[in-house]
């Protein structure tokens, strides 16, 4: 196909020019770019590289044009993505917007929401959290209870949201509030507001993990303006769902993670030794490791199937379920393996005596285990796939 050994050919000396060089180094965990108003960047390439792809329309590639997309086919894509991994490049952006709200707005928005925000998703200009679970409506989401009350030409907001990820940092919000008090799932909207609008208060919430990624986040007396309302009032729970198939997909990316920088059996000669083979001097973690990587290597060619049918409008929806579950259980076990292979550099928290790497496995060890909980947890995600994929009866 001439055009697109064409588009390789472009591809490649744009990335070539483009790209710096230290985005073609490992990602370092506090290099990761969010974007947003008040971002704040610890590498300069890190800005300019987000700057160049967002101009480009590289950061949502199939995306349409006309929102600031790339404007790609499944087959230009593919070469893009073969390109970026030939160089190595880091993402240019990470973001809620372009992995789960930007695809239901493509879907369910009108052209005056899909102009003002698409654009600013494609550019990291915006910085978007998740306003879904409630302290009592956690798996069973439909419950909520957030109000929004219309008054003229607004929405009143009040209510409280818990497991707002990264609330403190972000910008605006995608939000489930309730419309209509007399019916659970058909008393539900899909609401957009800015987190500065007065009434809106976030408190960060600390894990085991020393970090803070969660928050609390409460609306008092919020106004909205009613414009921001996407879709119908009241059918909202349909634009909930499939924006949780693309979390679910984006959360079982988690299984296709390499260990950073060193093979994962290289790494474990680090602390485990080799012997006159040159093999890992320890069979059990020999045998662990390969498990692993076999069920990696199945679970990738799996989850890159799914996504290619998704985005052909094939296949079913149910299988973002699969793909959460199973990623989620894949992302523990390389975890705990890590653990495992490090042995006593493996409980460093801080201080002298644990390098920066063993510090992040430890506390990414504990992080892990809200895998199988976010995003809908693995019981609920595996009720899914009995109903939907197996046909299995609910009674």
């Amino acid at each position: 196909m001439p055009e697109l050994e064409q588009f390789r050919a472009d591809t490649r000396a744009w990335l070539e020019a483009n790209c710096p060089a230290s985005m073609r180094t490992p990602m370092v965990a506090d290099e990761t770019v969010w974007g947003g108003r008040n971002a704040s960047y610890k590498n300069p390439d890190s800005k300019l590289w987000l700057d160049r792809m967002g101009a480009k329309g590289w950061t949502a590639p199939m995306w349409p044009a006309q929102y600031g997309g790339g404007g790609l086919t499944m087959a230009e894509n593919a070469v893009l993505e073969s390109e970026l991994r030939r160089i190595k490049a880091r993402p240019a952006l990470s973001s809620f917007g372009l992995w789960m709200l930007g695809p239901v707005l493509l879907e369910f928005a009108n052209e005056e929401q899909k102009l003002e925000h698409l654009p600013k998703i494609v550019r990291g200009d915006i910085r978007w959290c998740q306003g879904y679970s409630e302290p009592g409506a956690g798996s069973d989401l439909a419950g909520l209870q957030t109000k929004a009350v219309r008054d003229g030409d607004e929405y009143v907001i009040n209510g409280q949201k818990v497991w707002t990820s990264y609330a403190n940092y972000c910008d605006w919000i995608f939000c489930l509030v309730r419309t209509d008090t007399s019916v659970k799932h058909n008393g539900i909207s899909f609401m957009l507001f800015d987190m500065k609008s007065p009434g809106v208060t976030v408190k960060p919430i600390q894990l085991i993990s020393g970090e803070s990624p969660f928050c609390e986040t409460f609306f008092d007396d919020v106004r909205v303006p009613a414009r921001n309302q996407v879709g119908e009032l009241n059918k909202g729970w349909t634009i909930a769902k499939r924006l949780l198939q693309h979390e679910r997909t984006n959360i079982g990316d988690f299984g296709t993670a390499q260990s950073p920088q060193t093979p994962m059996h290289e790494q474990a000669k680090k602390y485990l030794g080799e012997d006159a083979q040159g093999r890992l001097d320890d069979a059990a973690m020999r045998r662990e490791i390969a498990k692993y990587q076999v069920r990696q290597k199945a679970y990738g060619l799996t989850y890159a199937r799914v996504g290619q049918e998704l985005k052909a409008g094939l296949g079913d929806g149910a299988a973002s379920s699969i793909l959460k579950a199973v990623g989620a259980e894949l992302n523990k076990h390389r975890s705990e393996m890590l653990i495992d292979m490090m042995g006593t550099q493996g409980i460093g928290w801080e201080g002298e005596g644990f390098n920066d790497w063993e510090i992040m496995q430890t506390r990414g060890w504990l992080r892990s285990k809200a895998n199988s909980i976010e995003g809908g947890t693995t019981e609920i995600n595996k009720n899914v796939v009995a109903k939907n994929v197996l046909g299995l009866p609910t009674k």
